[in-house]
């Protein structure tokens, strides 16, 4: 019961971790592969990573992986939907769906989050590869214009189609990092506190772990003279990637004023 209820606690854009803080706490170093030619570790204290729940963050605004109709399904849609109460799917229905790769937005209701941004992904193919990758960046993209028109300074992302759609994990999360670090240099992203990226499945969180320190290393991080990689070198980076220790909760701060009002209480 108790790791139930901490499941569902609620967490504040400025408890999630950035990846200068991993970095500086060394629960993420850099990757064996060594960064991308065009990574830059300017935007670290502006990209969090988290392995959870999104319907529990109270962020500006979390973007769901939702299907055309908008009216929810399985999955994340699914569990956006069940959190937020009737009153979503009520606004959802005047939406009139909403095309692949493209986004459009709501209130959250129920949700501690001020907005849910419904991105559809592509369901994948192995036939029309560049056409998936081309509406998933979409979905990206069209989801931080949304944040930015709105006056939001924190979203939060799902892993957009890697679940009954299909898309390769690798691939997927190479779109999106490549899509946030672009539009992060405009100006319409330095308009942006922070942009999440929230893993939940196992799969997810290798990728995610093995690819952020290559588009956002660390700042000593020596960069690599190729982008390529063998798939033998991205399975034993994700790997190693995989044993990485828990990303933390709470920022250092907060887990030192816990503990100490955990022994205050203890004296009482």
């Amino acid at each position: 019961m108790l790791r139930a209820a901490a499941a569902r606690m609620m967490m504040s854009a400025d408890e999630i971790p950035t990846l200068g803080q991993l970095y500086r706490l060394q629960k993420m170093g850099p990757s064996l592969l060594g960064p991308f030619s065009h990574g830059t570790s300017a935007y670290n204290d502006r990209i969090g990573i988290i392995r959870g729940d999104i319907t529990t963050l109270a962020v500006d605004a979390i973007v769901n992986a939702a299907n055309s109709s908008l009216l929810g399904g399985g999955g994340v849609d699914g569990a956006i939907h069940r959190a937020a109460g009737r009153e979503l799917l009520a606004e959802c229905r005047t939406l009139d769906g909403c095309d692949t790769g493209c986004s459009k937005i709501t209130n959250a209701y129920r949700l501690p989050c001020k907005k849910v941004i419904h991105a559809v992904g592509p369901v994948y193919s192995d036939l029309y590869p560049q056409r998936c990758e081309t509406a998933l960046r979409g979905c990206y993209q069209s989801a931080l214009q949304l944040a930015v028109q709105n006056g939001l300074k924190t979203i939060a992302f799902s892993a957009i189609s890697t679940g009954i759609y299909g898309y390769p994990s690798y691939d997927a999360a190479t779109v999106a990092c490549s899509t946030v670090k672009s539009f992060l240099g405009t100006e319409d992203g330095i308009k942006l506190d922070k942009v999440v990226f929230v893993t939940f499945e196992e799969k997810d969180v290798r990728v995610y772990n093995n690819l952020l320190p290559r588009f956002f290393p660390p700042e000593d991080a020596p960069y690599s003279d190729s982008d390529d990689a063998t798939e033998e070198q991205i399975i034993e980076a994700e790997a190693t990637a995989s044993k990485l220790p828990s990303v933390p909760q709470t920022d250092p701060s907060d887990a030192e004023h816990a503990q100490k009002k955990q022994r205050q209480d203890g004296a009482d």
